[in-house]
């Protein structure tokens, strides 16, 4: 649309606008409602946000706990945004007797299939010129330089010449064709100042779609109204799921062998426009599956139009109850939280005048008391918590003395020369301890920053936090070659087996001047089998891990073995006689697999003997055949009398001969060569040796 039609339309919604507000207001009771900026969600003044839970996967719980009386009606004001979450997860409680009916909400149908519903289309943000088009036959006010009054009979387009510097230049103008009463008049779109339609309903609808195009990214609020039905004074509880920003927590790790401290802080965030006042906080970890779907807005299925058919009415069907029916499985009931993982132990106080004291647990108590929920774990902050809206927050969840062992952590990928300083983190809490960046000191002194990742009660993890530059790790790798073993014949099928060997040793030299526990990974092959060491200190999905004490200026080696068996199904007629020679030099072959490939391998070098002589004799023929050939050629062009005439049926006489006892010969071969591969036939089928 051009800039002038822009502003012609924009005068067409201001006038109309001015014109209409009194007829709108008084007569169809439309008003168009501000817009306005809203909480995600609000309560009720009777209902008050009690209880918020925080999930990992990225949603929250928000509960209201109140009080009604009678019979009545209790409305919520969310987001326009938000409703799918609520109407896919509300749960309405009425205690004491009352029960809950209904739940009505503000419905929303899609904004194409609205904006189709006016007489006016504004789908596909039509043009000035395409507007006009879709009211032709309606009577309007045109102002230009005077007004004009009269029926639109369409738009169309013209070429203009304009004569430049330049050349001649085409333009396209649109033009608006009215019938007035003095005949017809063609008007330039660009030089119209306004347009009025006469008709009042038709201007009336423009304003309506142009009311629902207003809202099409409205944020405003929309009222979700809960009916409770009772007597007396009754307890109420409304909750649902929300999306929620992911609750994170941050970790302090303080070293000081033997001891080891751990210090959690969960970071919670309200980015709600509304303050939390004395709220029950929970945090959860774990992973619940969580979606959002748009139930919502209103969905429209295709139907196909169906030509009428021409046939007799059937009759109405009667269909019987059936038999029996599949249960309904009855509801689990809600297992309750198990009782609380009780209070934490503080760690003893170090002498003060040997280093710097860092002690976590001074000043900190843990806020949270950790328990069991389901499958997952629940940390649920001992008092009331407030956070002011758009406020952010970290709560002291964990405050915990922690089992360990310090290491060095080499693993050839991350770092080629020297290994990671690491821990050994054993959960040794009744916390199930969350994912998160771990700050480590060590010795009253930051050390370095880790990753740790989930750890349920009782289990353990590695977190390395800095490069151990006073260990020094070299490797080098052997590869052996493949050695062939015969596994087994049977019925002329060789199975073998071949075993390729792989060794690498890792040597470690500790510079330090204390001991050092060294773990190596090595990475984890499926096709591989590990020989030596016989059973890794403990292995993951992709490593091997070895363990190794190291004495201070000494050097520690490792070597680990592992073997790749490839095994081999093949035909020994398809092998050649070389070949089957390979496996019959392998050390490691039985005697009677020995003996069986000797004498196929005799029985195959017989019949390729054989083979050659018949191949010798079909060559001799061959050849006779082409002498024979032209020497028939030449007598064609001799006199019969002539010397060489009687020498050329003197040599033919010899070769027909010669021809007759290689065709003896070559039976007798053709007989030798059919019973030879017999009996070699006979001999790959009755193997049968392992």
């Amino acid at each position: 649309m051009t800039g002038m039609a822009w502003r012609i339309l924009a005068r067409i919604v201001t006038i109309g606008m001015w014109v209409l507000a009194p007829m709108i207001v008084g007569a169809q009771g439309f008003v168009q409602t501000p817009i306005t900026v809203t909480f995600p969600h609000q309560e009720s003044p009777s209902l008050q946000l009690a209880k918020v839970v925080l999930y990992s996967s990225g949603v929250g719980y928000f509960q209201h706990d109140g009080a009604v009386e009678g019979t009545t009606d209790i409305s919520f004001q969310f987001r326009a945004d938000v409703i799918n979450d609520l109407l896919k997860s509300l749960v309405v409680q009425d205690f004491d007797g009352g029960q809950v009916s209904t739940v009505t909400y503000e419905s929303q149908d899609p904004i194409a299939k609205t904006l189709k519903a006016f007489a006016i289309d504004l789908t596909h943000n039509p043009s000035l010129g395409g507007l006009l088009n879709q009211i032709r036959g309606e009577v309007v006010d045109v102002s230009t330089s005077t007004v004009i009054t009269g029926s639109i009979l369409g738009v169309e387009s013209k070429q203009t010449r304009l004569l430049k510097t330049s050349g001649p230049e085409l333009i396209t103008e649109e033009y608006l064709n009215l019938a007035t009463t003095d005949g017809l008049r063609s008007i330039p779109l660009n030089l119209i100042q306004g347009i009025v339609l006469r008709n009042e309903g038709l201007n009336t609808e423009l304003y309506q779609a142009l009311a629902v195009l207003a809202t099409k990214n409205d944020a405003q609020k929309k009222q979700v109204s809960l009916h409770f039905d009772g007597d007396g004074m009754r307890r109420v509880r409304v909750g649902y799921m929300m999306e929620a920003p992911v609750w994170k927590v941050s970790y302090r790790l303080v070293l000081d062998e033997p001891n080891a401290f751990l210090q959690g802080w969960a970071i919670v965030e309200n980015t709600t426009d509304r303050d939390w006042n004395a709220v029950d906080l929970s945090l959860v970890s774990g992973r619940p599956i969580s979606f959002s779907m748009d139930l919502y807005e209103p969905i429209y299925t295709h139907r196909p139009i169906v030509e009428r058919e021409q046939h007799n009415t059937l009759r109405p069907q009667l269909y019987n109850d059936a038999l029996a029916k599949a249960e309904s499985p009855q509801p689990k009931r809600l297992r309750e939280s198990i009782a609380s993982a009780g209070a934490f132990t503080a760690m003893a106080l170090r002498d003060e005048e040997q280093h710097l004291e860092l002690s976590l647990e001074q000043g900190v108590h843990a806020a949270a008391q950790g328990m069991e929920t389901g499958e997952l774990f629940e940390y649920v902050i001992d008092s009331p918590f407030t956070l002011a809206r758009r406020s952010s927050a970290m709560v002291p969840i964990v405050n915990v003395p922690i089992e360990g062992t310090k290491l060095s952590i080499y693993r050839e990928s991350v770092h080629v020369k020297h290994p990671l300083n690491g821990f050994h983190l054993q959960n040794t809490s009744a916390l199930f301890l969350s994912q998160g960046p771990l700050t480590v000191y060590d010795d009253g002194a930051y050390a370095g920053d880790a990753r740790m990742g989930d750890i349920a009660q009782g289990q353990d993890r590695l977190i390395s936090y800095a490069l151990d530059l006073n260990v020094e790790v070299a490797t080098q790798q052997k590869t052996s070659p493949q050695a062939v073993t015969v596994v087994s014949l049977k019925k002329g099928t060789l199975h073998s087996s071949q075993t390729l060997v792989q060794e690498k040793t890792y040597t470690v030299k500790n510079r330090d001047q204390k001991e050092k526990r060294v773990l190596i990974e090595h990475p984890l092959r499926s096709d591989w089998v590990l020989t030596l060491p016989q059973k890794p200190t403990e292995h993951t999905r992709e490593a091997y891990r070895f363990t190794m004490t190291v004495t201070p200026d000494e050097t520690g080696i490792l070597t680990v073995r592992e073997e790749r068996i490839q095994k081999r199904t093949v035909q020994l007629t398809n092998l050649n006689s070389d070949t089957i020679v390979t496996y019959i030099d392998s050390p490691d072959l039985h005697p009677s697999l020995q003996q069986a490939l000797q004498q196929v391998v005799h029985l195959r070098h017989t019949l390729n003997k054989t083979k050659d002589e018949l191949k010798q004799l079909e060559q001799r023929k061959q050849e006779i055949t082409q002498d024979q050939n032209r020497i028939r050629e030449n007598m064609r062009r001799l006199a019969q009398n002539s010397p060489l005439f009687s020498r050329y049926v003197t040599k033919l006489d010899g070769q027909e001969t010669e021809l007759e006892q290689m065709h003896g010969q070559f039976e007798r071969l053709q007989t030798k060569e059919t019973e030879q591969k017999q009996a070699l036939d006979e001999f790959l089928l009755d193997l049968d040796i392992e």
